[in-house]
């Protein structure tokens, strides 16, 4: 194992039109693991290079993230991996954060998908989804990251 930087998260995420594995820890102390679409973008307050996803509003990972607000993400590409750790901000309608009101919710849902790998015909029918959906933004900061490599 080996310390890397944020760009070979990237990298290998893109690879994968952006699949990586997102691990919460349980009440228990189990771990949950689950695939989400995710890719590298500056912080929408610091600009700082974060790692972002969208979760539903009823996912048990964020239920899992609002309690725990850590988490590791891991991209890999055949057998190269990169894991991202660190811990977890969360921006949509139910962990509301200053400064974001509705339609700013809406832009950096937009932006996370976008930083995934993601593209839409629709944006209007994207964002009532979204909207629909209660999804929320996680924002990963990277306190570690390391690979194989």
């Amino acid at each position: 194992m080996s310390m890397t930087d944020i760009g070979e998260f990237s990298r290998l995420a893109a690879r994968d039109s952006g699949l990586v594995v997102a691990s919460t820890l349980r009440a228990d102390g189990t771990i949950q693991s689950s695939l989400v679409n995710a890719g590298v973008l500056g912080h929408p307050v610091s600009d700082e290079p974060v790692v972002g996803f969208v979760v539903r509003g009823d996912a048990r990972k964020l239920a899992n993230l609002r309690a725990r607000p850590r988490t590791t993400v891991v991209a890999h590409s055949g057998w190269e991996w990169v894991a991202v750790e660190g811990p977890a901000a969360l921006v949509g309608p139910a962990d509301p954060q200053p400064d974001f009101d509705a339609e700013r919710l809406r832009r950096l849902l937009r932006v996370v998908f976008t930083a995934a790998g993601g593209t839409h015909d629709d944006w209007d029918s994207y964002d009532k989804v979204m909207a629909d959906e209660r999804r929320t933004a996680v924002l990963v900061q990277p306190a570690r990251v390391y690979s194989n490599a």
